[in-house]
């Protein structure tokens, strides 16, 4: 089984307070133009005419060759974090996603990165957790390659 688990709520409270992002600048202030803003705390695209965040994430702890900083959504106002094992609204929003496999050193495993469906995400995380050095896998745009969620074994 697995867990698909967004950013922890600590963080994004502190984000949607001004906290700086992973560059060291405060969040962007926008509104959701439609679909396509999905917030990575409550998992679920921001409606169209709310108050959204734009930042820079790193899903990292520490800085090295993979780790990766990208832009992100986040719903500007408080809302309830998604943990759980159903999938998320905001991984069924598009046909696909890219996920990778990560060690616990935050290195990527090779030969797990693979765009997927977006109903075969459970499938193909399993198989990734196969692998003994998986300890984790991101979730990421296929197309942009933006930060979406992580799954943990459940």
């Amino acid at each position: 089984m697995i867990a698909i688990a967004a950013l922890p709520t600590e963080t994004v409270r502190a984000l949607q307070a001004g906290a700086p992002d992973a560059y060291g600048t405060p969040p962007e202030h926008h509104v959701a133009q439609g679909s396509g803003n999905p917030c990575r705390h409550c998992l679920r695209l921001i409606p169209e005419g709310a108050a959204m965040l734009i930042l820079a994430y790193r899903p990292f702890a520490g800085l090295h060759p993979y780790a990766e900083t990208g832009p992100i959504f986040l719903c500007a106002d408080a809302c309830a974090r998604h943990d759980g094992t159903a999938i998320p609204e905001v991984l069924r929003d598009s046909p696909d996603y890219l996920l990778k496999g990560y060690n616990s050193r935050d290195r990527i495993v090779y030969g797990t990165g693979r765009v997927v469906a977006a109903a075969e995400i459970p499938t193909y995380a399993e198989q990734v957790f196969e692998q003994r050095d998986v300890a984790y896998i991101h979730v990421r745009s296929a197309r942009n390659s933006c930060y979406q969620a992580r799954i943990d074994r459940a």
